[in-house]
């Protein structure tokens, strides 16, 4: 891969980068859904929105990945977001993040409100709409579910999520990198902000730092993408980590960017699963719409959870290449939960990140 910082985006470019990181993720997850835990793919064979799966899913149909970074860019956006008896969620659940007080754990990276909102969305996506669920999410879930629709629900979810850590159940899953893209469009000209979010966002259902140290990277990568920024923002985002992790993860990028994207399995590890889609990126040649579908057919090709590792690439890829990149035929064919189509994706990326841009 060939990358540099482009020029200052026009409103119409970010506006288009912006479009692309759900509709990039989601069009990973649904390329990479038929090839789940199957045989890898080898170099000769083109990954194709064909279904199937472990859903089994229908073509074009995005998994778990894309319905919980929905759930979030959603709750962010001020989006209904009804539970199962069409109650609204937690008070002042459309409060968008930037605008409401801190919470309790934020800081005044997400509001309260609006971290219910989160929490509150995946409690219904739970109910309603899950096509898969991580074991680790389940049972973080499944602990919060008697405060659903109600204010301190993402407190209950944190809790849970932290005494499964402290007591020593592997927690370091690639969930919350899975789902953590949108997180890089809320607060578009701070990046302290975006990386206490994307920690806060990632420990609600995964509380091992070293997931919360890997969303803050790829949404540093995805904030500074959209500014302009190329790839250049993955390894910015090392600044914003403890000042002694920042050689562990320079050196598992340095890692990626020498070796195929197969290199890194088992990758349900956030750590591998980081890697794999950093790998694939890396990889790949083009520019543009070539270097995106290259790139994300390397993804799948990284085998065993390839649903993810293309979802996490797709994020990155869309936020650098846009909406406009992404071939007419993948847009026609995909959906998912909540009866979300490519313009849909689209429209929610558009709404989280509104204001003016700056790196």
């Amino acid at each position: 891969m060939s990358d540099t910082r482009s020029p200052e985006p026009t409103e119409t470019e970010r506006r288009d980068r912006a479009a692309g990181v759900l509709l990039g993720a989601a069009c990973g997850d649904a390329l990479g859904v038929p090839y789940e835990f199957a045989a890898r793919l080898g170099p000769e064979t083109r990954p194709e929105m064909v279904g199937g799966g472990l859903g089994p899913y229908r073509p074009g149909e995005y998994s778990d990945d894309t319905q919980m970074a929905a759930c979030i860019a959603r709750a962010f956006a001020g989006a209904p977001h009804a539970g199962a008896d069409g109650a609204s969620g937690a008070e002042g659940a459309g409060a968008r993040a930037a605008n409401a007080p801190g919470g309790a754990e934020g800081g005044g990276a997400v509001g309260g409100a609006a971290l219910d909102a989160v929490a509150d969305n995946f409690l219904t996506w739970m109910s309603e709409g899950a096509s898969d669920i991580g074991n680790q999410t389940r049972a973080v879930l499944g602990a919060a579910v008697s405060k659903r629709g109600a204010p301190g629900v993402a407190e209950a979810m944190l809790a849970a999520a932290r005494d499964r850590y402290e007591a020593g159940v592997p927690s370091a899953g690639n969930g919350s990198l899975m789902r953590t893209g949108p997180v890089g469009l809320c607060f578009p000209d701070d990046p302290q902000r975006t990386a206490d979010a994307a920690r806060l966002i990632s420990r609600l259902t995964h509380a091992d730092p070293l997931a919360e140290e890997a969303c803050v990277l790829w949404c540093e990568g995805v904030r500074r993408a959209v500014l302009g920024g190329g790839f250049e923002g993955v390894h910015a985002g090392l600044d914003l980590l403890p000042a002694d992790r920042r050689d562990h993860w320079a050196a598992r990028l340095a890692e990626a960017e020498q070796a195929p994207p197969h290199a890194f399995n088992p990758n349900g590890f956030v750590v591998t699963a980081l890697q794999a889609a950093w790998s694939a990126i890396t990889a790949a040649q083009g520019e543009g719409a070539d270097h995106l579908v290259a790139a994300l057919e390397n993804a799948v090709r990284a085998g065993d959870d390839t649903d993810t590792v293309a979802a996490i690439a797709g994020a990155l890829l869309g936020a650098r290449w846009g909406a406009s990149a992404v071939p007419a035929r993948w847009r026609a064919s995909v959906h998912g939960w909540p009866g979300l189509s490519a313009d849909d994706l689209e429209d929610l990326g558009r709404t989280l990140a509104p204001a003016p841009l700056i790196l």
